[in-house]
């Protein structure tokens, strides 16, 4: 039997509430790189100073380490040596932008932000075609959740 949603936005959420924590964890994750690819240039660093902003130390931590693997100067972990080091990062920009707002939403993840008002913050934002995309992604998470994950 085939399954069939008007909208792959709509398929994406239903899977959601269909699968296991460690299944939709992995979709938010998706989800939140897919919106960040989309994103346009100019506006990489404002959401960037955003995502760092909402951080804790640990992560400002981890994602300094990560700059200095690029490359970018002695890392600091702190958010001025953050935004001061993200021009230089050049085509690595949205890597890093992925890296902070996957912190950031693990960090909601784990407050108890709920699925739904994470996926309706996003999806809104994302192209048809990238939804259709997502919608494949979430159909094998939705697949691999139910053969059998320690979920």
């Amino acid at each position: 039997m085939s399954l069939c949603f008007v909208d792959p936005a709509d398929a994406i959420r239903a899977i959601s509430e269909s699968v296991g924590r460690e299944a939709r964890r992995q979709l938010l994750g998706e989800i939140v790189r897919a919106w960040v690819d989309e994103l346009p240039d100019d506006e990489l660093e404002v959401q960037y100073a955003k995502a760092i902003s909402e951080l804790d130390e640990h992560d400002i931590s981890l994602l300094a380490a990560w700059h200095g693997s690029m490359e970018v100067g002695q890392p600091l972990p702190n958010r001025d040596f953050l935004m001061g080091a993200f021009e230089s990062l050049g085509e690595h920009k949205r890597e890093a932008l992925k890296l902070a707002a996957g912190f950031r939403g693990e960090e909601a993840f784990e407050e108890g932000m709920s699925e739904e008002r994470a996926l309706e913050m996003i999806l809104e934002w994302l192209s048809p075609a990238r939804l259709v995309e997502l919608c494949r992604e979430a159909t094998d998470l939705y697949i691999w959740d139910r053969v059998g994950s320690d979920n």
